[in-house]
This record gives structure tokens, C-alpha cells and sequence, in this order.
């Protein structure tokens, strides 16, 4: 059997006080399943909204899984599985990824490129497919104007970079720091804050055909609103603001899914390439996921950060 140090919250709270590790064996993988040795996770807000009870406090699913996805190399091979001992795989979307090892089905295991880094690999396919869900859900095309709010974030970025490669004309707010950075990835920067309705208007080369939002502000969506209507705003994150008859995005409808699971194989291929720009804010151990998770809290690092088991 292998032996897997897991990083679990045992109440809901804030991660400091509530996150604890875990030793335990894992049983051999079963039909269609595969172990693999992890060498990267990804820290993602979904972990930090499920730890601190923000998604509901059940205590029955206590003590509660952390993270969905990783990378790593393959250690065993379950009947029925087409893989090898040594293979260096991405696994997602894997409930449990805070853990030094894991079982996964072979349908959530991708194959990483050996030119794709662990810790790249291991922060990839959420925000990828968070993206290019939105993206295609704004059915963005050649010709477009598209408004991007968080241009610089872990989400913002892979949005810009998608619908520049659509053809697109991108206009994408950040802070006065990161102009620079959102510049690079071929989008043309704006500052958010008091006056971005105008500092947008005065970028934009014509009229701006959609919105996609990765902040959800009210800011960026009544900014969006005073430029064209509620339905061709898409959000990853406005969710307060349904009511104003935007498209809101979070995987759970069948053409959502179907978005995403059809951009993985692109979105690995374009990041191992270097096509795709992908950052890392910070690595920690995996036995300090609670700094981790208290550091995407208080700051919204640029990139994604990592833990190494």
C-alpha cells in the first residue's frame, strides 16, 4: 500500500485554525483507476469558500476533503487502465487533491506534457476551463470588442489570452501594478476604480460587443450594463446580480460542461507550448495549506498558488 499525508478541515472556519494533516494508506487502485505520487496541487477559491463554510456547513462531511486538482506521476495501475507506472499525468477534477498521494479514475487522469512543469500543470485546468467556458458562453469570435473585468487574475488572464486568440479586440481592467502585465498578453489595460465607465469608452477602437466579468463587482457589472445589455454580460463570479439578467457560468449546466471538458486538450497543449501565459504567485509545503489559503484570501496574488507535497 502507499502511504498519503492529506491536509483536511476538521470544523469550518478560517484555515489557520481549522486545517489539520492526516496519515493513512491507500488501497490499491481498483478497475479503472490509477495512484498517482503527487508533485503539485492547486489552491483555488473554491477551497477556501468550502473550508470556511462560505458553500454550506454540513457538519456530517466532516472531516472535509480539500482541493481538485494536481499533478503528478503515476505509481500504480488499476485492471482495465491504458497507462504506465512513470507516467506524468494531471488529475482533474480530483476531490482530495491537498495530499501527497491519491486514487483517481482514469477519466479525470491527463496526460502532462513533458515541456508542461508539475507546478504549472497542477494550476491549469480550473482556471483553463473556467475561461473558456466563459468565453465560449460569450460566443466570442473575430471582430469583437470584448470588456474583460480582472484582466490580470488567474481566470482574467486565461480569458484575455482565449479571446485574443478568437480574433477579438480586448479591453481588460487591473490595478495600476498589472497594467503592464495585461498589456503582454495582447489586451489593451484600463485601471478599475472611480471613472472606469469613461477610461473604457475613451479605449475602446469601436463598440464593445460583450462583457466578461472575473471579479464580480458591482463596478465591473454596472460599468458593463451602461455600455450595452444585461445578456451579453458573462460572469464567473456576479452571482448576487442574476437578477439583472446577466449569464452567469459555474459548470453546472449541461452546455457549461460540455465547454469545459472540450478545452482541455487545447488548454494543456497551448501551456506547454508557452502559447498560453500562466503564472505562479507562490509555492508553500503542502503542510502549510493554511497560509496558503489565507494568502489567496487577503490578497488575490496575480497567478495561482501552488502546494508541494
Amino acid at each position: 500500500m502507499t502511504t498519503s499525508t492529506r491536509i483536511v478541515a476538521t470544523a469550518y472556519g478560517e484555515p489557520t485554525t481549522v486545517l489539520g494533516q492526516v496519515e493513512e494508506e491507500l488501497p490499491p487502485p481498483g478497475p479503472g483507476q490509477v495512484t498517482v505520487q503527487v508533485q503539485a496541487v492547486g489552491v483555488n477559491p473554491i477551497d477556501l469558500a468550502r473550508v470556511t463554510g462560505r458553500m454550506g456547513a454540513d457538519e456530517s462531511k466532516l472531516p472535509l476533503a480539500l482541493g481538485f486538482e494536481a499533478s503528478g506521476v503515476i505509481t500504480a495501475v488499476g485492471d482495465g487502465v491504458d497507462r504506465e507506472v512513470g507516467d506524468e499525468v494531471i488529475a482533474y477534477s480530483v476531490l482530495g487533491a491537498y495530499a501527497s498521494a491519491l486514487n483517481a479514475d482514469d477519466s479525470k487522469i491527463h496526460d502532462k506534457p513533458a515541456d508542461l512543469d508539475f507546478e504549472r500543470a497542477a494550476g491549469l485546468l480550473l482556471v483553463g476551463e473556467t475561461a473558456a467556458d466563459a468565453v465560449a458562453t460569450a460566443n466570442v469570435s473575430a471582430g469583437d470588442i470584448v470588456l474583460v473585468h480582472g484582466g490580470s487574475g488567474a481566470v482574467g488572464s486565461v480569458v484575455v489570452q482565449l479571446a485574443v486568440k478568437a480574433g477579438a479586440t480586448v479591453i481588460a481592467t487591473g490595478s495600476s501594478a498589472n497594467q503592464s502585465f495585461i498589456s503582454g498578453l495582447g489586451a489593451l489595460p484600463v485601471t478599475y476604480g472611480p471613472g472606469l465607465l469613461d477610461r473604457v469608452v475613451a479605449a475602446a477602437p469601436g463598440v464593445i460587443t460583450s462583457t466578461i466579468d472575473a471579479v464580480g463587482t458591482d463596478e465591473a457589472i454596472d460599468t458593463s450594463l451602461s455600455l450595452h445589455s444585461a445578456d451579453k454580460i458573462v460572469s464567473i463570479a456576479a452571482f448576487g446580480r442574476g437578477g439583472d439578467g446577466i449569464k452567469l457560468v459555474d459548470g453546472s449546466s449541461a452546455e457549461s460542461k460540455a465547454h469545459r471538458a472540450q478545452a482541455i486538450p487545447d488548454l494543456i497543449a497551448s501551456a506547454a507550448s508557452g502559447e498560453l501565459v500562466t503564472e505562479i504567485a507562490s509555492t508553500y509545503p503542502l503542510a502549510d495549506a493554511a497560509k496558503a489559503l489565507t494568502e489567496l484570501g487577503g490578497s488575490h496574488p496575480r497567478g495561482k498558488i501552488i502546494l508541494i507535497p
